[in-house]
């Protein structure tokens, strides 16, 4: 075999641990394709891992008069914390921070726990990629999901129609509207969009950067290279969990800046 078959067979390698994988159970409910793969399967795991992790770490503080932290509930309750004075209070204000920190904690939580996921070889079993906020898909439906909360946010503290109205400042001349309207407009799906894009384009960057490293064992079979190759990944591989935490940190963060923006236009 030669060396450009080598690396068709690694490019191939590549895209199958990057891209989204095979149907591994065909669903179709009224004409729509909800089949499931592997990346839906690992976001349900992430989701069992979230949900148990709470239910588990609010325990003392449900079956408890006046619990005590420790252990796990400890850490949990530093996560709560940091997410509610650091993301919610400074962008949504005291009055809505309350509100709003479950729904960013959950973001925060579900995405770190997903990137987490994609690192661990035992889910290689399962055909496809790991990482399911790989997934453009996966990160568009978060995206949309925060495009609707910043709807709802806006209409719920200004009314439907003021929050539509807040788009153009009061006292702005009037021509000065037929650009700033279609700019706000775009502007509204330009933000969901970056979202998607940040998230899913750094987490499959990483993983391919990481094969590729890993490559050079197959294509030149020289032990020093290996041994280069595989010190190097180790550093990337933590390289990955700062990573991991970091876009989890600025999805929610970015989302909190957005429902903010809606909740106070006049900032």
């Amino acid at each position: 075999m030669t060396l450009q078959d080598h690396s068709e067979d690694i490019g191939q390698v590549i895209i199958h641990h990057v891209a989204n994988s095979d149907v591994l159970f065909p669903l179709f409910i009224f004409g729509f394709d909800i089949s499931i793969t592997k990346h839906v399967i690992m976001l349900w795991i992430a989701g069992v891992v979230v949900i148990t992790g709470f239910l588990v770490g609010s325990r003392q503080y449900r079956h408890e008069l006046n619990p005590v932290p420790r252990g796990f509930s400890n850490f949990l309750e530093a996560v709560v914390e940091f997410i509610y004075k650091d993301i919610a209070t400074p962008n949504l204000g005291a009055a809505h921070a309350a509100r709003w920190t479950p729904f960013l904690l959950t973001f925060f939580t579900l995405i770190f726990t997903a990137n987490i996921l994609g690192m661990i070889p035992i889910f290689d079993l399962i055909p496809g990629s790991g990482t399911a906020t790989g997934n453009f898909n996966v990160t568009a439906a978060l995206a949309i999901v925060t495009f609707f909360a910043i709807i709802f946010a806006g209409s719920r503290e200004h009314g439907f129609i003021g929050h539509w109205r807040n788009m153009a400042p009061p006292g702005m001349p009037w021509p000065v509207l037929f650009i700033l309207i279609p700019i706000e407009i775009l502007g509204m799906f330009v933000r969901p969009f970056a979202l998607t894009m940040r998230l899913a384009a750094n987490m499959t960057a990483g993983h391919i950067a990481m094969l590729a490293i890993l490559a050079p064992i197959f294509l030149l079979a020289n032990p020093w290279i290996g041994i280069g190759s595989v010190a190097l990944n180790v550093g990337i591989s933590f390289l990955e969990i700062i990573v991991a935490l970091v876009q989890a940190y600025v999805f929610t963060l970015l989302s909190a800046v957005f429902i903010g923006a809606a909740i106070h236009p006049e900032h």
